[in-house]
């Protein structure tokens, strides 16, 4: 059997270059999207508090009634 030569030839490229992207794994976006999800929950949840305390502070009744119904359904689990 012969054995076959391979010869390769390089010319350049005149066209636009295309960049491969790396695809990043399940595991880094499912962490990186339970980060996220903590750190806005936990910034929301602060602000209502807050929120909260500024109404019992100035003894305003009803923007406390109504902030307190958001807050509890945002903590409710």
């Amino acid at each position: 059997m012969k054995k076959e030569k391979v010869v390769y030839r390089f010319c350049p490229y005149e066209g636009k270059v295309l960049t491969a992207k790396r695809e990043v794994s399940f595991e880094i976006k499912l962490t990186s999207r339970l980060i996220l999800d903590e750190l806005c929950f936990n910034w929301n949840k602060r602000m209502l508090e807050e929120k909260i305390n500024q109404s019992i502070q100035k003894g305003n009744k009803d923007e406390f009634a109504s902030v307190r119904e958001e807050y509890l359904q945002y903590i409710w689990e």
